[in-house]
């Protein structure tokens, strides 16, 4: 089985760190990315961590871990969550796993966050324990929850 683990961060998550980090902690997407490699390596897995704030790259991205036989997807892809068809069709399209990731908890805030089109064909969703629920995603992988 491959154990190559895609990690895929859409639009704005560049800015943690800095962006209201009452909402979304004061954790950079490079501290996430260590502590996630640190876990991966004691889980026998492998990352490879990407950032994006184009829809269409994401949807390529999912296609590519399909192709390259990707374990699972983590996907966290911000406000494109509530917003893509693109990217539900691109999920239900491949037989990669997709876990949905979010920093904070999308239903106790504004009510257009509400929705998740992600959450739609996502085999697994983990949201609102802020950075750790990249590591609680990886680590359902790991236990194949996925």
């Amino acid at each position: 089985m491959n154990n190559r683990v895609l990690v895929l961060n859409g639009p704005n998550l560049n800015l943690l760190g800095l962006r209201e980090p009452e909402i979304y902690g004061s954790v950079t997407l490079d501290e996430i990315a260590g502590m996630l490699e640190d876990r991966a390596s004691a889980l026998s897995l492998e990352i490879d961590m990407r950032q994006t704030n184009h829809e269409g790259m994401l949807v390529d991205w999912l296609h590519e871990a399909q192709a390259e036989g990707m374990r699972a997807v983590l996907l966290n892809a911000g406000a494109y969550t509530h917003t893509s068809i693109a990217l539900l069709d691109a999920i239900k399209a491949i037989r990669t796993p997709v876990v949905e990731v979010h920093l904070s908890d999308p239903k106790s805030r504004e009510p257009f966050r509400h929705l998740s089109y992600v959450g739609m064909a996502a085999a697994l969703t983990v949201e609102g324990h802020g950075a750790d629920s990249y590591r609680i995603a990886l680590e359902a992988v790991a236990e194949g929850k996925v």
